[in-house]
C-alpha cells in the first residue's frame, strides 16, 4: 500500500513538474502589425464550349496573385516575421495585443490569451535582432 502511494505522490509530481514546464517555454511577444504578402499564384482555366466540340486546344486561363496574412512578432530580443500555416482558415489576430510563442522545430507556436487562447502554428519568414535590446546590452556594459 504504501509503495502504491508513493508512485501516485511521485506520479503527480511528474506531472506537475512536466506542466510547468510547458508553460516556461513560452516567450512574451507583441503584434504590432498585419500585412498582406504575395504568397504565390492561381490559375484558373476553362474550356470553351466551341474548343470542346471542335477538340481544339484553345483554354482561357485566369491568373491572381495570391495574398497571405504576415505578422509582425516582436520577442524580447528578435522581431519575427510569421505567416499562418493553415493557408486557408487563417485565423485574424488582434493587433497590439500581447502573444504567447514559443519555437518548436520549424515553426513558431502562438497563443493569443485575449483571443480563443488556442494555440496556432505558424511559418517563420525572417528574424531580425531588435535594435533598442542591442543598445540596451551596450549602455549596461
Amino acid at each position: 500500500m504504501n509503495t502504491k502511494l508513493c508512485a501516485l505522490v511521485g506520479c503527480l509530481l511528474l506531472a506537475e513538474v512536466c506542466a510547468a514546464k510547458e508553460h516556461e517555454d513560452y516567450q512574451k511577444g507583441t503584434l504590432l502589425r498585419m500585412d498582406s504578402a504575395p504568397c504565390g499564384m492561381q490559375e484558373k482555366g476553362g474550356k470553351s464550349v466551341t474548343g470542346e466540340l471542335l477538340g481544339t486546344d484553345s483554354q482561357s486561363k485566369k491568373t491572381q496573385e495570391v495574398l497571405c496574412q504576415e505578422y509582425v512578432l516582436q520577442g524580447e530580443k528578435v522581431v519575427y516575421r510569421i505567416r499562418p500555416k493553415d493557408d486557408k482558415h487563417p485565423a485574424l489576430l488582434p493587433i497590439g495585443e500581447t502573444a504567447q510563442f514559443r519555437l518548436h522545430k520549424d515553426k513558431l507556436i502562438l497563443k493569443v490569451t485575449e483571443g480563443d487562447d488556442k494555440e496556432r502554428e505558424y511559418i517563420v519568414v525572417s528574424m531580425t535582432p531588435r535594435e533598442d535590446h542591442h543598445e540596451a546590452v551596450a549602455s549596461k556594459n
